[in-house]
């Protein structure tokens, strides 16, 4: 268990652990198609936010690395493939973070937002472009600020 989730309920730690997936699933699918270079980024984070993460989000990400590729697989099989339905689920999701991130520890909070900030903006530039120009798309380019989610360290 990680430590700063003590004080947390079973559903509001599952949120918390699901965030990751719901970002990749979210800024990949955002075109509308998700495609095997922005798969291949959200799984290859995932693996190396387990040792190359703000120290104290490594405990955090070792956990979410136990099911995130089972999950993410999981989830884009189960969401809507309608882009707006599937985008409008996932943000719904992703605001549950702004009623639990103010319960728990304020410094992991604020790196775990700017973590997930940093995820989507990865993700969204994994899937081409010219030399690296043009590589995040107009719909990606909307959403990889997480507006969803209220910064912490606002409050």
């Amino acid at each position: 268990m990680i430590s700063e989730f003590s004080t947390l309920r079973d559903d509001e730690i599952e949120v918390l652990l699901n965030a990751p997936v719901y970002v990749a699933i979210l800024i990949a699918g955002a075109d509308g198609e998700i495609d095997k270079k922005e798969v291949s980024q959200a799984l290859d984070l995932a693996q190396g936010k387990q040792s190359r993460e703000r120290e104290q989000l490594i405990g955090y990400y070792k956990e979410v690395g136990t099911t995130f590729e089972s999950k993410f697989f999981k989830l884009t099989e189960e969401l809507s493939n309608s882009v707006e339905e599937r985008n409008s689920t996932i943000i719904s999701e992703l605001r549950k973070l702004n009623h639990i991130l103010p319960k728990i520890d304020h410094n992991f909070s604020v790196k775990l937002v700017a973590s997930l900030k940093d995820m989507a903006k990865k993700v969204a530039g994994a899937s081409g472009g010219v030399l690296g120009y043009m590589s995040v798309s107009y719909e990606e380019a909307k959403l990889v600020e997480l507006d969803m989610i209220k910064d912490p360290s606002d409050y």
